[in-house]
């Protein structure tokens, strides 16, 4: 129904009005008597055979729903009635910014792909620290972590430590987020030396608090071999927890889309991502000889598209494009298929 209704008349919106109004109708609808049951009925699926042990949480199922999607902590409530396994809120930063300028997100509907180069708008994190108050016990959240734009690299440091210090009591793990394309010089602190540091001061500070919390990073399709060897390397000198892979992509390469929306600056999503993202999963996981968990997420639209991240090497995966493209009926049915692979 998703795809053949509401897909069609939500498409007829610019990608973020289309979110904006989709996320406020589904939080409206959900205040009816009955409708939270009914979702829940219809969605969720309660499995023990599900239930995932990772990086010291435990997770009712390995389908999460990734960064980006609530940025600001207003939506994880709502949005964990679908069947979501865990939420990942932000990215945030110190301070509120407003990001780069609209249009900033673009649909590649022949690719099933979306381009966004939003630039870590949000409220700041007091904003999200407030909405997280209230969150319901058993849904595990996570905090995507990241800097401001007028922040210099050199100071990066102290955005990270702030947003951490603020988000410890209220999120289950952090994710430190370097890899997005769309922050001027981000990227940079994927360099190895620089970001050493940046992980081995988050793991101090973590080391100091009475129960330290997951720490993991999250790192750009576009790295060579040669630096996720580094990435390998780091995770070990560290001690971090898990590492995300994969974020958006600056490749255009096989598009379909014409040249005009295809080579919009910003981070490529969807199906175009999909078979990088499962070779830098497989990658990492055969040369570090599995030594740490990963979440898989980048291009998937299907539930054969979760086991092949699974099968390479993932713990965990995440949803996003896919999930807009194909509508909520995709977590029952990548959970469903994972409950029928695992009998064979």
């Amino acid at each position: 129904m998703y795809k053949a209704l509401f897909r069609p008349l939500f498409f007829l919106l610019a990608p973020e009005s289309a979110h904006h109004f989709t996320t406020s109708w589904f939080g409206f609808l959900l205040k009816f008597p009955g409708v939270k049951t009914f979702t829940r009925g219809r969605f969720v699926n309660r499995d023990p055979r599900l239930e995932r042990q990772v990086f010291g949480l435990r997770f009712t199922n390995p389908v999460g729903l990734a960064p980006g999607f609530d940025k600001d902590a207003r939506l994880y409530k709502d949005f964990a009635h679908l069947g979501f396994g865990f939420i990942e809120i932000g990215t945030v930063t110190p301070k509120g910014q407003s990001g780069n300028p609209q249009p900033r997100m673009f649909r590649l509907q022949a690719d099933a792909g979306l381009i966004n180069r939003m630039g870590f708008n949000n409220e700041g994190v007091e904003a999200a620290v407030e909405r997280l108050r209230s969150r319901p016990a058993g849904l595990i959240v996570g905090g995507n972590i990241g800097k401001n734009k007028v922040t210099p690299n050199e100071e990066a440091e102290n955005d990270y430590h702030y947003c951490f210090d603020a988000l410890f009591e209220h999120v289950d793990y952090f994710v430190v987020n370097v890899s997005s394309p769309n922050t001027p010089n981000l990227r940079d602190l994927q360099d190895k030396e620089p970001l050493t540091k940046l992980l081995k001061g988050l793991m101090d500070r973590n080391k100091k608090k009475a129960r330290p919390k997951p720490l993991l990073l999250k790192i750009a399709p576009d790295l060579t071999d040669g630096q996720l060897d580094d990435i390998i390397a780091i995770v070990a000198e560290t001690g971090i927890d898990g590492i995300i892979a994969t974020n958006t992509t600056i490749s255009r390469e096989g598009l379909k889309t014409d040249a005009k929306i295809a080579n919009e600056a910003g981070g490529l999503s969807g199906k175009p991502l999909r078979e990088r993202s499962t070779e830098v999963i497989r990658y990492l996981a055969e040369k570090s000889n599995h030594a740490f968990p990963i979440i898989g997420v980048g291009g998937i639209h299907s539930a054969e598209d979760a086991i092949e991240k699974l099968e390479a090497g993932a713990s965990l995966v995440q949803l996003y494009t896919g999930f807009i493209y194909e509508g909520p009926d995709l977590i029952k049915r990548i959970n469903e298929a994972i409950l029928n692979h695992s009998m064979q």
